[in-house]
């Protein structure tokens, strides 16, 4: 060490660092000695020197007499620094991810994981996670097989594509299907659906990292036919249509329609891939989502369509390229579909939310159920919640109603459309609405709960809380308001 850095050390301080015990001293503490017969003694070892390297740190640092003596005296207990042992050791093996009550409305909140898997799932995953499995095995022909067969017929049925292939999510989806079709060539795409998508990953820069050359057609607001026309020359390699599914164009606006596009595709020979992003595979007009469909892209006659897993379709993270065969066996022939592509686990929650899709199962997919919410089934429910909660709170303290709102699909996938909901309103006289949702959000009953602040009021709409997370929502909620 530099001589500079050196600093004597007092006659109190070299004293105090003589009373810190030894690691195997704490070591056979009862709570170490306890926690070492299930963790590793290594890792135990690990943080109980890391802890005592800090407190010799501290001792020895620039503290004030008083203030030294104070702190040695609880930092250097053998008691003491046991409970700071075994706290840190608790943090790390603790688990990271963990789940919350969502009570924000917005169905597929992309910080909260996007959509809830079905139920089913649980017992997909158990299945397909702690035995073998025909991942890649042909059981008829006894050989080697492919994964794409577990989920291509229920995406062709639902989708009306000739094939389908899955990666890891949808960025993925875009990223393959142009390397593989126009690396080193240009891709005409309008200027206007160049969007940037989710933790600020563009389109074009995607586009680069695929080996295509962007070549940008038409202005930030108008697109013509003729624009793309008139941009195809030797060196084009595809036609990209990017629904702007996460932002709105509004006014002086025009682009020409996909059966357009499709045609321009069929007469110059070159393919037009459509990112479609939120994987809409129903018509949700009716529950004021105006988002057009998978299939409807593939009628027109798109050949290639990607979009996302845990979005509107309500199942798990995955880019899904469906379209015209040919074209998915280029895709799928290229190096990097075999770096992108997904696991077993993914492929049992995909057949099991596609097979609800067959059926018409609505319900058993979280993601839509919630989406078919009414608002009078919202208000029942909201009312049941009130009169279970009201005997817990104190009296003249807390002001609570159910009013009308408004819930959101999600805010990476359509996030101008809005669902009429009832939401639950919750004013204080003893904390503000702002310390309300940080207590909620810090979990005191065990599980933190996500909520909204508007108008100086908590705002909790049950549409994303599931059935079964009520009772534990009240009890949440008693332990805040108190």
């Amino acid at each position: 060490m530099d001589a500079r850095a050196k600093r004597a050390v007092s006659n109190e301080q070299a004293e105090l660092l003589r009373q810190i015990p030894s690691v195997d001293e704490l070591l056979a503490q009862p709570r170490l000695a306890a926690l070492a017969t299930r963790v590793d003694r290594g890792l135990l070892v690990e943080i109980t020197r890391a802890v005592l390297t800090d407190l010799r740190a501290r001792i020895a640092g620039e503290m004030a007499s008083a203030a030294l003596a104070e702190f040695a005296a609880h930092a250097s207990n053998p008691a003491s620094l046991e409970e700071t042992i075994s706290t840190l050791v608790e943090r790390i093996l603790a688990r990271s991810l963990q789940p919350v009550i969502n009570a924000t409305g917005v169905v597929l909140h992309t910080n909260l994981g996007r959509a809830p898997l079905p139920e089913g799932v649980v017992d997909e995953f158990r299945r397909a996670a702690t035995q073998y499995s025909n991942l890649e095995y042909d059981l008829e022909a006894g050989g080697r097989g492919k994964r794409d067969v577990h989920t291509v017929e229920l995406l062709t049925r639902l989708s009306g594509a000739e094939s389908a292939i899955v990666v890891n999510n949808c960025a993925a989806a875009v990223l393959v299907t142009l390397a593989a079709l126009a690396r080193g060539g240009e891709v005409i795409v309008s200027r206007g659906e160049l969007i940037e998508i989710g933790d600020g990953f563009r389109i074009p820069e995607i586009m680069e990292q695929s080996g295509a050359i962007l070549r940008e057609v038409g202005t930030t607001n108008r697109t013509r036919l003729a624009d793309y026309e008139d941009a195809i020359n030797e060196k084009t390699r595809l036609l990209l249509r990017v629904h702007p599914s996460n932002f709105k164009v509004t006014g002086f606006t025009d682009k020409p329609s996909l059966e357009e596009l499709a045609a321009l595709s069929q007469r110059s020979g070159l393919p037009l891939v459509e990112d479609l992003g939120s994987g809409c595979l129903v018509d949700l007009s009716e529950y004021g989502i105006s988002e057009p469909t998978v299939r409807q892209s593939v009628e027109a006659g798109v050949g290639i369509v990607t979009f996302s897993g845990d979005k509107l379709l309500g199942g798990p993270q995955a880019g899904i390229i469906a379209g015209k065969k040919d074209l998915i066996a280029r895709v799928r022939r290229h190096p990097l579909f075999r770096a992108l592509r997904v696991d077993k686990l993914t492929i049992a929650a995909l057949e099991v939310t596609l097979s609800a899709y067959l059926r018409a199962a609505w319900d058993e997919i979280p993601a839509i159920r919630m989406i078919r919410a009414t608002p009078q089934e919202l208000k029942r429910r909201a009312e049941n919640l009130f009169r279970e909660l009201r005997p817990e709170l104190p009296l003249d303290e807390v002001e609570i109603e159910i009013t009308d709102g408004t819930s959101l699909a999600g805010g990476g996938s359509t996030p101008a459309q809005s669902l009429p909901t009832k939401v639950i309103r919750i004013a204080s006289a003893r904390y503000s609405a702002t310390k309300l949702e940080q207590r909620l959000r810090r979990a005191p009953a065990g599980i933190s709960v996500i909520a909204r602040v508007e108008d100086d009021h908590l705002v909790l709409d049950l549409r994303t809380v599931l059935p079964e997370q009520e009772p534990l929502l009240v009890k949440t909620l008693a332990a805040v308001l108190h």
